[in-house]
């Protein structure tokens, strides 16, 4: 079996790299990774003091305890009882969430409205004509509505 009709492995490899989307990803991650640490910074600097101000200093800080009462060493380990960290939970999706809304809020909604402006604005302006067929069809409602009045006025006399 001959090989000449198949592109070399690092050919494809390259035309793999230098596909657009390929690249917008890797912008894509290495933006999110800089920004995560962004809302990392509001939820540990604003947030988690905001819900200290009403309990705990930190939303880590809520927890449950399954099955009987949870006993914590001096090492800060669990030793009996199931211990729920639900507060780490919350704190990670309000994490989510605000990382979500600003992304959303500042980086998919206007470029999606400036995509839909330079889209009409590229698209030519049609001047919308009279079809023909509507012409047509208007003419026929008008010799059907004179057929019906004709034999009233005509067959009067």
């Amino acid at each position: 079996m001959s090989d000449a009709g198949k592109p070399s492995l690092l050919a494809g490899f390259k035309e793999f790299v230098m596909r657009g989307n390929v690249i917008d990803l890797a912008v894509a991650v290495v933006i999110g990774a800089a920004f995560s640490s962004v809302v990392n910074s509001v939820v540990n600097g604003i947030i988690n003091p905001l819900v200290g101000a009403f309990g705990t200093k930190d939303l880590a800080g809520y927890s449950s305890c399954l099955k009987g009462p949870c006993v914590v060493n001096d090492k800060g380990e669990v030793t009996s009882g199931i211990h729920i960290l639900w507060g780490s939970v919350l704190s990670a999706a309000l994490t989510f969430l605000i990382t979500a809304a600003v992304v959303y809020f500042l980086m998919v909604l206007p470029m999606a409205r400036y995509l839909a402006r330079r889209a009409a604005r590229q698209q030519p302006v049609e001047v919308v004509e009279p079809v023909k067929e509507e012409v047509e069809e208007i003419t026929l409602l008008r010799d059907i509505r004179d057929a019906l009045v004709a034999p009233r006025s005509g067959g009067a006399g």
